[in-house]
């Protein structure tokens, strides 16, 4: 997965318009702190009986871009606060003077992240870098990431260890004490039965 991070994600779709639309989201996994640059190209343009909403959140319940009514390229860009996933989502709104009419919107997305995402070219204007040197500083970039993330799943592994042996941990004890307490109470009632028996002059 972590060989993956800095590819783009390119796909196209075709989103209907409505009244009353469902949105439709595409989620994509980004690491904390981490650039991403999401580019739209939409078919259609303003005014033709369509308005295309986009909102950009993630699962951890934070809005990083909401436009409404967008049409032809869009380019969004933004920094994750958290390693999680986030949604790209689109509501494409028809016209109720269009409403007998069928409605939508191609779009194109490009979702780039990490290194990925960066502006190479500007890079190499700014500090003068040869093309080798840009491709070993893209390299370089894209080896950091890989090694984050693969110890983010490390540490994330380690933790559901310790939740696992914690959780054994717990489940025997439970058990072992369900044991305890049924041997107990099987033992009273036996006590409780032979007094009975007794008393009622039964043995």
């Amino acid at each position: 997965m972590s060989l993956f991070l800095a590819v783009a994600n390119a796909l196209h779709l075709e989103v209907s318009a409505a009244v009353h639309p469902l949105p439709i989201c595409i989620r994509d996994f980004v690491a904390e702190n981490q650039m991403v640059v999401v580019n739209i190209h939409t078919s259609g343009r303003v005014g033709d009986g369509q308005q295309l909403d986009l909102a950009i959140t993630d699962s951890m319940g934070n809005e990083y871009r909401s436009k409404k009514n967008i049409a032809g390229s869009v380019k969004v860009a933004f920094t994750s606060h958290n390693a999680a996933a986030f949604d790209v989502c689109f509501a494409n709104y028809q016209d109720k003077s269009w409403k007998n009419t069928y409605l939508s919107r191609e779009i194109e997305l490009d979702i780039e992240s990490g290194a990925a995402a960066r502006d190479w070219n500007a890079v190499q204007a700014a500090e003068k870098l040869k093309p080798q040197e840009v491709e070993l500083r893209r390299v370089q970039e894209l080896t950091e990431e890989i090694s984050r993330e693969l110890n983010y799943l490390k540490a994330r592994e380690e933790r559901m260890r310790d939740t696992n042996e914690s959780t054994n941990s717990r489940v025997k004890w439970f058990s072992l004490l369900i044991i305890a307490s049924l041997i107990g109470l099987g033992g009273w009632q036996i006590q409780y039965l032979r007094h009975y028996f007794k008393v009622k002059h039964i043995i």
